[in-house]
C-alpha cells in the first residue's frame, strides 16, 4: 500500500525549463510545487479530517462523563451500549485508516519526492550555468546549498499540513466545542488566540532572517572546508595547516554566531508561550468550574473543557516549534535559492539549431573579451582557419591563448565581433552541439572521482571495449593502467582515479586524458599545452601520436615549448590580446621578431614571459 502513495508524483516528470526561475520565494516555491498541487489539496482535506476526530474524541468523552455520572448503570446498559460499540469500533478501525492516509501522504508521498524533485531541477539548472559562473564561486558552498534547500522545502510542506492545518481546524473545532457547550467558554479561547497570533508575529519576524544568516554561515564553513581539501597538496606543502585552521575557524566562529542568535529568539518564544498557555488554562478550565458552580455547565462540559485546554497547551508548543521550523527553513531555502535561482545568462538563442559542420573552418572577426574590464583578454582578433589547417598560438602568460579557445568552445560570450565554424555564428548554434565538434586537451586535465573506464568513455559513451582500450594504447596509458588497484581492490580499467583523478600521477592524468579526447575523435582539437605534466620520454613517445591525432582535423595548439608546434602549418603570435605575428616557423624565425626571440631563448626550454593573466 505505502508503494501506492510513493507513486503518486514523480519527481522527475518533465517540465518546461526557464534561463530566469524566479527570485521570490513564494513564486519560486509554487513553481516547484505545481506537480503536487492536487495532492497538496488532498492531505489538507485530510488533516483537517483527522484534528476534527480529535476535537470529535474529546467532545465525546466529555458526553461519557456526562451520562455516567447522570444514569444508572442499567440506563447505561438499556439505551447506550451499541452507541458505545459504534465509537469503539470506529476509533479502533476508522481512525487509523485515516491517520494512515494522513502520515502516508506526508511521509511517503510529499517528503521524499519533494525533496527529491527539487534537488534534481536545481542540479539540472546549475549545470547550465557558465564556467565563468563556477569560476565565482565555492564549489563546496554550491554543493551544499543544493543539498540542504531541497530536505529544507521538503520539512517547509511537511509542516504546513502536519501542524498548520491541523492546528488551524482543530482551534475553530475546539471553538465550536466550548460554543455548543456554553458560548462564555470561547471568550478566554478567543483572547488567548489573539496574545498567540501576536507571539506568533514576533517569532516569526525574527526567525527567518536569523535562519537564513545561519544558513548562509553554514554554507561558508562548508565552502571553505571543502577547498582546503581539494587543495590538500597545496596545503601539506607550504605546510599551512595552522592558517587553513584559522581561516575556517572565522567562519565556524560565525557559524556560532548566528546560530546562538536564532536560538536566543526560540529562548524567549518558550518563556511567553508557558505564560500564554497558563492564561489558557486557567481562563477556560477556571471559567468552566464557574459556570458549574452556578449551574450553567455540567460536569461533562467542564471535563471535556479541561481535556480540551492540555491538549491546547500541549499541541501549542509543538504548533510554535512547527511555525519556527517552517520559517526556518524559509530562510534556508531563501539562502538556498542564491545559487539556485540565479538566471543562467549563457544560453542558447531561441531560435538556435545543431551546428551543421562541414569542414571546420574558423573564423574570428573583431573578437573583443576583456573578462568585463577595460584591459587584458583580447581585443580586436581577425583570425582564419581552413579546414584541417594546424595552427599554433604562442605568447607570453596573460596574451590571451587561452582566452581565444574558450571564446570558440563558447565558455564565454565574447564582448564583440563574430566567431564562425563552417561560416555559422557560433552565438546562433546551440552549445552542445559546438562542443560535440571539439576535442580539448588541457594543462591541467582534471578527472572525475570515477572508474578509469567511465572517465574514458565520457569522450564517445557508446564506443566498444576494444575501441577504448585501442585509445589508451595510442595514448600510452594501456600499460600502466593494467597495474593500478584503488583501495577498495578493484583493478585496471575498473580502478578508481580519486578526486580530480589525485591517484594518479600528472602524466598519467594527462595520457588518460589524451586517450578521452583520442576516443572522442572530434573533428576539430584544441590543445592547451597537452604535454606539459608529461616527462621528456613519454613525450617524445607520443609526439607521433599526437600528430597522427591531428591528421584531417582542424587544430589549435597552446604551446610554450616551441618545438611541439614547430612542425605546425602556422604560428600565430599573440600579445597583449591582438595578434602580431602569423607564419609558418621558418617565416616567423626569418621575421626576427617575438617569435624569433622566444626560440633564441628557449633552446628547448620554455617562453619566458612577465606577464602573468589568470585566464591566460
Amino acid at each position: 500500500m505505502l508503494g501506492f502513495f510513493e507513486r503518486l508524483v514523480n519527481p522527475y516528470v518533465d517540465y518546461q525549463e526557464t534561463d530566469t526561475p524566479p527570485t521570490k520565494l513564494w513564486p519560486f516555491m509554487r513553481e516547484y510545487a505545481r506537480p503536487f498541487a492536487k495532492v497538496f489539496w488532498v492531505t489538507a482535506i485530510v488533516s483537517v479530517i483527522v484534528a476534527a476526530v480529535e476535537v470529535g474524541l474529546i467532545w465525546y468523552m466529555g458526553r461519557v462523563v456526562d451520562l455516567l455520572t447522570g444514569l444508572s448503570p442499567e440506563e447505561i446498559r438499556a439505551n447506550y451500549v451499541t452507541e458505545f460499540i459504534l465509537v469503539a469500533l470506529f476509533v479502533l478501525f476508522l481512525r487509523p485508516l485515516i491517520q494512515v492516509v494522513d502520515v502516508a501522504l506526508l511521509n511517503q508521498t510529499i517528503l521524499p519526492n519533494f525533496g527529491t524533485l527539487i534537488r534534481w531541477r536545481a542540479h539540472k539548472h546549475v549545470l547550465r550555468q557558465s564556467i565563468g559562473w563556477f569560476e565565482n564561486d565555492f564549489a563546496g558552498r554550491i554543493a551544499n546549498r543544493i543539498m540542504q534547500t531541497p530536505p529544507a522545502a521538503g520539512e517547509a510542506a511537511f509542516q504546513v499540513f502536519d501542524a498548520m492545518t491541523f492546528a488551524v481546524a482543530y482551534l475553530v473545532g475546539a471553538a465550536v466545542l466550548l460554543m455548543g457547550s456554553d458560548p462564555r467558554l470561547v471568550l478566554p479561547l478567543i483572547a488567548w488566540f489573539g496574545l498567540y497570533v501576536l507571539l506568533v508575529r514576533w517569532t516569526m519576524k525574527r526567525v527567518g532572517p536569523a535562519s537564513k544568516a545561519a544558513s548562509d554561515a553554514r554554507s561558508t564553513v562548508t565552502g571553505r572546508v571543502v577547498d582546503s581539501y581539494t587543495n590538500i597538496h597545496s596545503v601539506k606543502l607550504f605546510a599551512h595547516d595552522d592558517t587553513e585552521i584559522k581561516w575556517a575557524g572565522e567562519a565556524i566562529e560565525k557559524t556560532r554566531k548566528t546560530f546562538q542568535a536564532e536560538m536566543r529568539i526560540f529562548t524567549k518564544m518558550d518563556v511567553m508561550l508557558v505564560t500564554l498557555n497558563g492564561f489558557l488554562i486557567v481562563g477556560v478550565v477556571g471559567w468552566g468550574i464557574w459556570l458549574w458552580m452556578l449551574g450553567s455547565a455540567s460536569v461533562g462540559v467542564v471535563a471535556a473543557a479541561s481535556a480540551l485546554c492540555l491538549r491546547l497547551n500541549a499541541m501549542t508548543g509543538w504548533i510554535m516549534w512547527a511555525l519556527s521550523s517552517f520559517f526556518r527553513n524559509l530562510g534556508v531555502i531563501s539562502e538556498g535559492m542564491e545559487t539556485i535561482a540565479q538566471p543562467v545568462t549563457l544560453v542558447d538563442a531561441p531560435d538556435a539549431k545543431s551546428l551543421d559542420f562541414r569542414e571546420g573552418k574558423i573564423e574570428m572577426q573583431g573578437v573583443v573579451h576583456r573578462y568585463g574590464r577595460d584591459t587584458g583578454g583580447i581585443d580586436g582578433v581577425d583570425l582564419r582557419v581552413e579546414p584541417g589547417q594546424k595552427i599554433g598560438l604562442v605568447g607570453r602568460s596573460g596574451a590571451g591563448k587561452t582566452t581565444l579557445v574558450k571564446l570558440l568552445l563558447r565558455f564565454y560570450d565574447i564582448e564583440g565581433g563574430t566567431i564562425l565554424v563552417d561560416d555559422q555564428d557560433i552565438s546562433r548554434v546551440t552549445q552542445n552541439s559546438l562542443r560535440r565538434q571539439i576535442g580539448m586537451v588541457q594543462q591541467d586535465s582534471s578527472l572525475l572521482h570515477r572508474s578509469v573506464r567511465e572517465n574514458l568513455l565520457y569522450g564517445r559513451p557508446d564506443a566498444t571495449e576494444e575501441e577504448m582500450i585501442a585509445a589508451a594504447k595510442q595514448a600510452e596509458a594501456h600499460d600502466f593502467i593494467l597495474d593500478l588497484e584503488d583501495p577498495e581492490g578493484r583493478r585496471g580499467y575498473d580502478a578508481e582515479v580519486g578526486e580530480r583523478g589525485v591517484k594518479l600521477s600528472g602524466g598519467q592524468r594527462q595520457r588518460v586524458a589524451l586517450a578521452r579526447v583520442i576516443l572522442k575523435d572530434a573533428p576539430i582539437l584544441l590543445l592547451d599545452e597537452a604535454t606539459s605534466a608529461l616527462d621528456s620520454e613519454v613525450e617524445a613517445a607520443i609526439q607521433d601520436t599526437l600528430y597522427d591525432m591531428m591528421e584531417g582535423k582542424t587544430v589549435l595548439a597552446i604551446a610554450h615549448r616551441l618545438s611541439t608546434i614547430a612542425k605546425m602549418d602556422r604560428i600565430i603570435v599573440l600579445d597583449q590580446g591582438l595578434i602580431v605575428e602569423d607564419g609558418n616557423h621558418a617565416e616567423l624565425l626569418a621575421k626576427g621578431g617575438i617569435y624569433a626571440g622566444f626560440w633564441a631563448r628557449q633552446s628547448g626550454g620554455f617562453i619566458g614571459g612577465d606577464e602573468v593573466n589568470e585566464h591566460g
